[in-house]
């Protein structure tokens, strides 16, 4: 397990629980009721911690390496049900960008979403989640198939941005995101839009519009990182924390301004601390959602979330 630098009140008092059982296994000597005080103090202290998490602190749990990614979301969510598709029919597979079909129940959906790497091989084999030009595509490819069976789309946002390497912008990277965007406005099925750890830039907004938007309680969403923001405007990235506070990035601040429609509660600890706790969190968040849009029309839903975005941003002075 490992742990974050606010969580180590955590691990000293889990450490000293193991402790206080070891000794009970290994002597008469009663424990009992030291590690129940240990116990007690410890949920306690995780109650604290998590309670008060700062919004940087937020984007390091977003980031934490035993956080679960998009594949984890859906192989949990629908088993063996699920059949990934390849491809963008036009350059190659980005390996950065998943997709497929799947079932949550007797229900299709198309499972779309940025993939990180668990170790150095992976990451660099998922390219960090950092997808090209050809992921989008690979996603509006997915997309335009699921509207064309009347398949639900449900797409997993994890990134933290488009690569921005030379090859990216010369295959098209900011036309690939545009041209998402774009035909996501329109596509005649539901979509449902997660945010289940970095939702960076245009990196997320190219899979990131949908008729419902949702966030977990430990992710973020924003235009830019708190690091890149801070090295743009104070030359380094030693003021990340105070870039984190002002850019409003956290789950509770993108729902209050209307950027997303619902927080989905986290245990606590985190995602990565009760998977299957959140898993299902995940899976009754887009049936939820699914049932509040099955009925409306094609075109009920394309006017339905064309006003959404137009509201965006609209204030009174």
């Amino acid at each position: 397990m490992e742990y974050l630098e606010f969580e180590l009140p955590i691990k000293e008092l889990e450490d000293q629980l193991q402790k206080c059982q070891v000794i009970g296994q290994e002597s008469e000597v009663d424990v009992t009721e030291t590690c129940k005080q240990i116990e007690k103090k410890l949920i306690t202290t995780k109650k604290e911690i998590y309670k008060n998490l700062t919004p940087w602190q937020r984007v390091q749990m977003s980031r934490h390496p035993s956080r679960p990614y998009t594949l984890d979301y859906v192989k949990a969510l629908c088993g063996d049900t699920f059949l990934e598709l390849h491809g963008d029919r036009n350059f190659k597979d980005d390996k950065a960008m998943i997709g497929g079909l799947g079932k949550i129940g007797d229900q299709s959906f198309m499972f779309i979403g940025q993939q990180k790497g668990y170790n150095t091989k992976t990451r660099q084999y998922r390219n960090f989640g950092m997808a090209n030009p050809e992921g989008y595509r690979k996603a509006l490819r997915l997309m335009k198939s699921a509207e064309k069976f009347g398949i639900p789309v449900v797409t997993l946002i994890d990134t933290p941005g488009a690569y921005p390497g030379l090859e990216a912008e010369e295959r098209g990277q900011g036309e690939a995101i545009a041209r998402n965007i774009l035909e996501m406005t329109r596509l005649k099925v539901p979509i449902i839009t997660i945010v289940i750890g970095e939702g960076a830039s245009g990196g997320a907004l190219g899979i990131g519009v949908g008729d419902k938007v949702l966030m977990l309680e430990n992710s973020w969403y924003s235009v830019i990182s708190p690091e890149n923001c801070s090295s743009i405007l104070w030359r380094s990235w030693d003021q990340k924390e105070l870039a984190a506070e002002a850019l409003k990035l956290t789950a509770k601040d993108a729902k209050k301004l209307k950027v997303v429609d619902a927080i989905i509660k986290e245990p606590i600890g985190g995602a990565h601390s009760d998977r299957e706790t959140t898993f299902k969190s995940v899976s009754q968040a887009i049936i939820k959602s699914y049932d509040e849009l099955k009925n409306l029309s094609p075109k009920e839903l394309v006017k339905q979330r064309m006003e959404k975005y137009m509201e965006m941003g609209v204030f009174k002075s």
